[in-house]
């Protein structure tokens, strides 16, 4: 079932927790944006940063365009932390660290990376055992490029379950979601602190009682980078 939740307003701005599978833009269906207006029945929304269709959780929209325009320089200056979770069924080749490189267009609409670094996607992540073959990440990304977190687990060898583009086609197709989910944000903005986090709601493998106690213990994941 595809849905936003609201979990936080002012006058400056909403927090939603967008569904797996919900398209950012609007093409077939209604976006996130046309339906956040509709949820709160306001004339106007600001996108200011976006998640990829398969990846569920936390989204920013500003209601004014002076908050837009605010967001817009803290994302470029890289002063809004983010932080997502994601699972694997594949053993990365090192446990934690950083993953740093270019990123250049592949074949359909793909990334990869080049040997080069001249602009390099940066990467940072943390990982733990869930059960046999599943592998928990939870990921700071230092930049904000397109498909960076999906290219950067597939290249230590654990693409993320049930990614159709990046990992076995197969294999994704039996998932019943994309297992990466945007779990956390923390923004200074107008003076103000700001910090949310919030759980998947859908995914059996986000939903088993490991992964959850795994959860449990980075609810606070600005403490461990």
């Amino acid at each position: 079932m595809k849905y936003i939740d609201l979990l936080f307003q002012n006058s400056d701005f909403i927090i939603i927790n967008k569904s797996a599978d919900l398209n950012f833009h609007s093409e077939d269906e209604a976006g996130v944006v046309v339906l956040a207006k509709k949820l709160l029945s306001l004339e106007r929304l600001y996108s200011v940063h976006r998640l990829d269709k398969m990846t569920s959780g936390l989204l920013i929209l500003a209601k004014t365009k002076e908050a837009a325009q605010i967001f817009t320089k803290l994302f470029e200056t890289r002063e809004i932390q983010k932080y997502y979770i994601a699972i694997s069924t594949r053993k990365p080749k090192k446990k934690q660290g950083w993953i740093k490189g270019d990123m250049v267009s592949a074949r359909r609409g793909n990334y990869k990376f080049s040997k080069t670094s001249k602009n390099p996607a940066i990467t940072q992540f943390i990982s733990k055992s869930i059960r046999p073959n599943e592998r928990f990440f939870l990921i700071k990304p230092h930049t904000g490029k397109t498909h960076q977190i999906r290219v950067a687990l597939k290249s230590i060898g654990s693409p993320i379950a049930g990614d159709i583009r990046y990992a076995n086609t197969d294999e994704a197709k039996k998932e019943t979601r994309g297992y990466l989910h945007a779990f956390a944000l923390k923004f200074i903005f107008k003076d103000e602190s700001y910090s949310f986090t919030c759980k998947p709601k859908e995914g059996e493998r986000f939903l088993s009682l490991t992964c959850k106690d795994i959860l449990q213990e980075y609810i606070e994941p600005w403490k461990h980078f």
